[in-house]
């Protein structure tokens, strides 16, 4: 019998500011799995974090984004998170005034089996903090406020663990990080996938944090556009011949495509080309 997708993203076209910059998006993952969206700089791999998460910014204009069987296309970003949806900033934002301990007791607010109160909350985040190296006076500190890059990241897998979300999209939580961060990062992604069976897409330009995590389906991004997959294996090609392959296929369709406006819409990519260009 077929397996259910988690989630399954079907057609979506994305604007901001009326500026169409994904086009006719398909993904889907199924419970448990680790899937790997990578691309060149502006390939549209952040905007389809922040479209799945419901992030108001952007205008979803086509398709459909059904999570655990539930279509969430309408639904705000906050009903997204409380569906079991997580997403991690590229650059994590800082709130003056509120500390970190008063943030993570809003963000368990309302949501089914996830209510700590009081002393239960209070050992539960110090024993999180021990798992991930943090010093618990973290807790005390305005949310983000003079937090280094790694700091923030910790803060966000804090934030992961404590949640338990369903699916976790991590964009770029290796950008900037030291040897201790990363490695802080990638033990929080560990007790993640341990502890919560946890799904996630791991969004990223280069393969640094890969090698610490066991990869189920590569995806790869250009323009907007998603045009190939692979298994773990195409990290490592990526790794050596880098994206210039996917932009030249991606260039010749868009070529194509303009050279029959109005005419139905021609494949992203055709995988055998694309198999044998990563052949050679």
């Amino acid at each position: 019998m077929p397996t259910t997708p988690l989630l399954s993203v079907s057609g979506l076209v994305a604007a901001v500011d009326e500026k169409e910059i994904l086009h006719h998006i398909d993904l889907s993952i199924n419970a448990g799995e680790t899937h790997v969206l990578m691309g060149p700089n502006g390939a549209g791999k952040s905007t389809l974090g922040h479209v799945i998460m419901g992030d108001p910014v952007y205008t979803q204009t086509a398709g459909t984004i059904v999570f655990n069987g539930e279509d969430i296309t309408e639904l705000p970003a906050d009903k997204r998170s409380r569906a079991g949806l997580f997403l991690s900033f590229q650059a994590p934002v800082e709130i003056p005034g509120v500390p970190l301990s008063s943030f993570l007791r809003a963000t368990l607010a309302n949501r089914p089996g996830r209510e700590l109160k009081g002393k239960e909350f209070r050992r539960r985040v110090k024993e999180l903090c021990a798992e991930l190296d943090m010093d618990p006076s973290y807790l005390n500190r305005e949310l983000g406020v003079g937090f280094s890059g790694g700091e923030k990241k910790k803060v966000e897998m804090l934030q992961l663990l404590l949640l338990e979300p369903k699916l976790a999209i991590l964009d770029e939580t290796d950008s900037g990080l030291d040897v201790d961060a990363l490695s802080v990062v990638s033990r929080g992604i560990e007790l993640y996938r341990e502890r919560c069976a946890g799904t996630l897409v791991i969004i990223t330009h280069n393969t640094r944090i890969l090698e610490h995590v066991g990869v189920d389906r590569v995806h790869v991004m250009v323009r907007g556009r998603m045009v190939h997959e692979g298994d773990a294996e195409l990290i490592g090609w990526i790794d050596e011949h880098g994206f210039e392959s996917f932009e030249q296929a991606d260039g010749a369709n868009a070529a194509a495509d303009a050279a029959v406006a109005g005419a139905a819409d021609t494949d992203a990519i055709d995988p055998a080309d694309l198999s044998a260009a990563i052949e050679r």
